[in-house]
């Protein structure tokens, strides 16, 4: 039986005149890879720091530590992993071998959806020709993508699988935008939102929510037309807020915002590839997946994005709401029994950590408001890089009264031994 999106994705179109040849590589099923975009952040102001060529070229060629598209980003990536772990063992590695290039430039690594008071307008791109083209076309929003975000590829054994689990994924990928939104500050403003960079980024003429198709021959052919009229040069810039990468033969989950501390990147890593991993084996089974239609995933999206853990989401293509910290609390134990098969079970369970400790924007605006100074939100980011994994209401609470400027140190790893 070969999967399929349900009916309401598939809606009927012009025969495929420009249609694009996309191969879908092999990949292992449920391999995984992540991808973590941090903050250059200097030791004195707590600003950023425009250096990252210059740390590149100190760090020569490593597979694990690239550039971005702004001069006060360093990305760090795994390689493609069978487990979590494994995925988490690499990105510790780099950030290990990134310290002692980045001390004595009196730099410091850190991460969020986005800084808590730098100014988007005098940020540097990365000299780049896909860079300039884009900042070229866009203009002030291109200038303006002042954020950092959490980037998860599972492995899709099978081509056929691709679009139906893309479209089920979309009912849970407010929940995973919600427990990593880091992004509550733009401009050293407080904007209301939980994850402002949800809003920023779909301001791209291609990214936001990706449309529904429903074959993979309508992909090519939107790909196709895309590359006719000149909005893109090839599949890469088409930025959704999950895709398929072709190249890599995964499905890639761009919705999250950076996660501050490695626990949180870990739990984050976990659900998605557990939820993928459980799509896929329903359709194994020969069940048809349930999906949204386009105005409740927009809905969602902003929900999520407002009002982080306090949202109310829809769930299902009936419309059913629920809060969105139930809804995960049912996830974690529905999707033990596939995390334990995939051995994951300690970094799903570690996503109580943030049910726990509340999401990154509650941590940064309780430090920021105890304070009185968004400076406090970036030493909770600094310190919680080094802990390893968010500070309780009552740490945050002594750090501001503390004053505490952390020194860099390597992130210490997530416990594989943590419960609730």
């Amino acid at each position: 039986m070969t999967p399929t999106t349900p009916a309401f994705t598939r809606t009927h179109r012009a025969p495929l005149i420009h249609r694009a040849d996309l191969p879908f590589a092999h990949s292992e099923r449920s391999t995984l890879g992540i991808e973590w975009e941090l903050q250059l952040v200097d030791r004195d102001s707590l600003d950023l720091r425009q250096c990252a060529a210059d740390i590149l070229r100190l760090v020569g060629q490593d597979p694990n530590i690239h550039g971005e598209m702004m001069l006060n980003t360093v990305e760090l990536v795994s390689g493609a992993r069978h487990t979590v772990a494994e995925c988490i063992e690499d990105i510790a590695l780099a950030y290990g071998r990134l310290l002692p290039v980045v001390d004595p430039l009196r730099v410091q690594l850190a991460s969020a959806g986005t800084h808590p008071f730098a100014d988007p307008l005098v940020q540097k791109v990365t000299d780049a020709e896909r860079y300039a083209r884009l900042v070229d076309r866009t203009r002030l929003w291109g200038h303006q993508m002042l954020i950092f975000g959490t980037h998860v590829h599972v492995g899709i054994e099978d081509r056929s699988k691709v679009l139906p689990i893309l479209s089920a994924l979309l009912t849970r990928t407010a929940h995973l935008q919600c427990l990593s939104a880091s992004s509550p500050f733009w401009a050293g403003d407080s904007t209301g939102y939980a994850d402002n960079r949800a809003m920023m980024f779909q301001q791209l003429p291609t990214a936001g929510a990706p449309h529904q198709l429903g074959s993979w021959e309508e992909l090519e052919g939107f790909v196709g037309d895309m590359v006719h009229t000149g909005v893109i040069e090839d599949f890469t810039e088409v930025r959704w807020d999950v895709r398929p990468s072709p190249r890599l033969g995964t499905i890639e989950v761009r919705s999250c915002d950076a996660a501050t501390n490695l626990t949180e990147l870990a739990g984050i890593a976990a659900l998605t590839q557990c939820l993928v991993e459980d799509f896929s084996r329903r359709l194994d089974r020969g069940e048809e997946l349930d999906a949204l239609p386009p105005w409740y995933v927009n809905e969602n999206k902003w929900r999520s994005a407002r009002y982080g853990m306090d949202a109310i989401l829809i769930t299902d293509s009936s419309g059913t709401e629920e809060l969105v910290t139930d809804t995960v609390e049912r996830m974690l134990t529905e999707l033990a029994p596939v995390a334990a098969d995939l051995g994951c079970e300690t970094e799903l369970e570690s996503v109580r950590a943030t049910l726990e400790a509340g999401a990154s924007y509650q941590r940064q605006l309780a430090a920021a408001t105890a304070a009185s100074s968004n400076e406090a939100a970036m030493r909770l980011l600094l310190e919680e890089v080094r802990a390893g994994r968010p500070l309780t209401p009552a740490e945050v609470t002594a750090l501001v009264a503390d004053g505490i400027s952390p020194a860099p140190a390597t992130p210490a790893r997530p416990s594989r031994n943590r419960r609730r």
